[in-house]
């Protein structure tokens, strides 16, 4: 095969490349770019393929007004995700740390009932939690989707953050004790800044199943304490979707997102490179 023929062949296996590369975007980022466009449309325009309208800022206004009540609801999704990282972050740190570093009886067995808490179906603990949370009155609150929430992503991050922890040598934690620092300090210290990718993957993990939580919030909530995901749905009506409102609630839903995965994007590409290599 002659120089000629190699390089031909080197253009077309770039071009082919880039052509995979290109369909795998359109297919990925077309549904964003669609709802981003919707949401921009009047209700008349929303049905039209065109890509010439006239844009609009109504959906947004309307999705915020007092009918709808969609910022209430977006309160209520960024208090439940707070509070519930707020939470999990110190208690999963502690945990993890403790079971990595301490001889604990029946560790393994502790490790397992800890995973096996992630096999349960979650509708298997709506009847209980149910039950439970009307017998308290904290039916329709924040607080017991913050407590539903803490028992799945607690878990969760103790198993991830205790893997992190597991790679970080013992040495040095011994040479911080040699000088004097006390257990908390050499967490603070040499752990914590070592198991930071590992901590931020789980912090990300933990964010996006309780952003998208929806069957505890629907089943247990029923006014007050309604949270996006449960939110979106009210714009199905007995006349159909209302497209263009659903479309640009879509919008204001995915910013938090965006703003916290852009804040954590180099932690997390360092934690998940990291879980890939152990």
């Amino acid at each position: 095969m002659n120089a000629n023929s190699l390089k031909r062949k080197k253009m077309f296996s770039s071009i082919a490349e880039l052509l995979g590369v290109l369909l795998v975007v359109t297919f990925l980022f077309f549904p964003i770019l669609w709802i981003l466009i919707t949401s921009f449309k009047s209700g008349e325009d929303v049905y039209s393929l065109s890509l010439i309208f006239e844009p609009t800022l109504d959906n947004f206004r309307a999705i915020f007004n007092t009918e709808n009540n969609f910022g209430k609801y977006y309160m209520n999704s960024i208090i439940v995700v707070f509070f519930t990282l707020i939470i999990t972050l110190p208690v999963s740190v502690l945990a993890a740390y403790s079971i990595s570093r301490y001889k604990i009886p029946g560790k393994a067995l502790l490790m397992f009932a800890i995973l096996a808490t992630q096999f349960i179906p979650l509708i298997v603990n709506v009847i209980p939690f149910f039950s439970a949370f009307r017998n308290w009155g904290l039916l329709d609150t924040t607080i017991a989707l913050i407590i539903v929430n803490l028992g799945h992503t607690i878990p969760y991050a103790i198993w991830l953050i205790k893997g992190f922890m597991d790679s970080i040598p013992i040495d040095m934690e011994e040479a911080g004790s040699i000088d004097g620092a006390s257990r908390l300090r050499i967490l603070w210290n040499i752990v914590l800044p070592i198991a930071k990718p590992g901590i931020i993957t789980a912090t990300v993990f933990c964010f996006v199943v309780v952003w998208n939580e929806f069957m505890f919030a629907l089943i247990l909530t029923s006014r007050e304490a309604i949270t996006l995901p449960v939110a979106l749905s009210y714009f199905i009506g007995e006349n159909g979707v209302v497209w263009n409102e659903m479309a640009a609630a879509g919008v204001i839903y995915v910013i938090p997102t965006i703003i916290f995965m852009l804040i954590v994007r180099k932690e997390f590409v360092k934690g998940m490179s990291a879980g890939a290599i152990k």
